[in-house]
């Protein structure tokens, strides 16, 4: 327009700030599809093995369906911007893990296992929703590291008191009951080492005297946590449970690398584990016999004595070929007494066969990709450490049994994640994801609130 010689130009509108989407339809049409696959799973079981439908299936997809929806609703209400994969991945992954365990079941009819796991599986679900619910800012456990630490020590120091069970003490048994305290302390450990590195990163990064290529910090600031880990893993050690003294030292390595930025701290714990692997199969009875299944799987084979554990995991992978040969037409039962735990992946891997194996190993490395996402997001250190220091726990855990199953590297005895008996496993593992849901709220409305403003 134009007035007495002078020109207006109408201004544009503001632009109107992009917000992120919330994306729980989303994620209530994954959990959806994880209840009905797990469902189709359980009925496959009962078709393959008897030619009907189990008279269960559906008390076990009410009963899944529900859990899952309680979850989600509490996502929902206190976590709205969450990560929309991680708990459909979870209740796949557990729904999964009890229809092996049920389809084991069906061959030990004296040794039920899956009414055990849905117990547990429903208690990890309900520590899943207090965290959800109760934790209302992550930073808030920074100022408990230490309360969590010295709790962590007491949990790893019980199983001493108890009897040995296979070799290791990492037990507490009383009237039947038993739980596994080492799997409650790796997440109270990665709570202390997330909050320790995140206070002290940039003395670890930029102090100390540099001996050949590294920077070491002074003592005064690596001392106390330096002290911490080699406790907690010296009674591990004490205790043969040299599978969760392995979990600890790579979180523990991961996390420096992630505090610090500074690659050589991979390398010293790859020396470092390496050095304390051979010392340790050399020196202990109970792990050297490990060592040598691993390196001669069929030699009590050739001495008459038949296959042992690890040989009949590798026929087991062997007969499953690419497609399976089904759910409920194995034979991975004659692995022995772990099948339902330390060897469940190999009924996986002859039922499903390698594309199913293939699928279920997707599932933990989306899961682990999604735990790193919600950390790096996070301009705060102690959320971000916290975070890629839970997933790690998964990664390294998935790692070491698939590892320690196919042959690649020594048993070391740990529970498949969400897949395989072990109650403490399992409840844990529900804590690990409700943490990760609680960061991933956190990364992502801190984000939307950048856009909108």
């Amino acid at each position: 327009m134009t007035n007495a010689g002078t020109t207006v130009v109408q201004a544009d509108p503001p632009a109107r700030a992009v917000r992120l989407p919330r994306r729980r339809g989303i994620e209530l049409a994954l959990i959806v599809l994880a209840v009905l696959l797990s469902v189709y799973g359980y009925c496959a079981v009962g078709l393959a093995r008897y030619g009907t439908v189990p008279p269960g299936a559906a008390g076990y997809g009410a009963g899944l369906g529900v859990l899952a929806l309680l979850a989600h609703l509490a996502v929902r209400l206190r976590a709205p911007y969450a990560d929309p994969l991680l708990l459909p991945i979870g209740v796949l992954l557990n729904g999964l893990g009890l229809v092996l365990i049920y389809r084991l079941d069906l061959e030990t009819p004296g040794d039920r296992a899956a009414p055990t796991q849905l117990v547990w599986s429903t208690l990890g679900v309900t520590l899943f929703i207090v965290v959800v619910l109760m934790l209302r800012d992550h930073r808030w456990l920074q100022r408990y590291s230490y309360v969590c630490v010295a709790a962590a020590l007491v949990l790893l120091l019980l199983p001493i008191l108890f009897p040995a069970v296979n070799g290791a003490r990492i037990w507490i048994r009383i009237a039947g009951f038993s739980i596994q305290p080492g799997e409650f302390a790796k997440v109270l450990l990665a709570v202390f080492f997330a909050a320790y590195l995140a206070a002290n990163r940039s003395a670890l990064a930029y102090t100390g005297r540099r001996i050949w290529f590294m920077q070491l910090p002074t003592g005064r600031v690596l001392g106390p946590i330096l002290a911490i880990w080699l406790l907690s893993v010296g009674v591990l050690v004490l205790e043969r449970d040299l599978g969760t003294s392995l979990l600890f030292f790579g979180q523990f390595v991961v996390l420096l690398y992630v505090a610090t930025g500074r690659t050589g701290w991979i390398a010293v714990g790859l020396l470092l584990a390496g050095l304390g692997a051979v010392a340790v199969g050399w020196l202990e009875p109970h792990v050297h016999s490990r060592v040598e299944d691993w390196l001669h799987p069929f030699a009590s084979i050739d001495a008459g004595l038949g296959p042992g554990q690890l040989a009949q995991s590798l026929f087991a992978f062997a007969a499953g070929g690419v497609l399976g040969t089904g759910l409920g037409l194995g034979h991975s039962l004659l692995i022995g007494f772990a099948v339902k735990s330390d060897f469940i992946l190999a009924t996986a891997g002859e039922e499903l066969g390698l594309a199913g194996l293939c699928a279920i190993f997707l599932l933990y490395g989306l899961l682990v990709e999604r735990g790193y996402r919600a950390g790096l997001a996070l301009r705060e250190p102690f959320g971000r450490l916290l975070a890629v220091g839970l997933a790690s726990l998964i990664a390294l855990q998935v790692f070491v049994i698939a590892g320690g199953v196919t042959g690649l590297i020594p048993l070391t005895g740990m529970a498949m994640p969400f897949l395989a008996q072990g109650g403490s496993s399992v409840v844990t593992n529900w804590a690990i994801v409700a943490l990760l849901i609680r960061v991933s709220h956190t990364a992502r409305r801190e984000y939307d609130g950048e856009v909108a403003s």
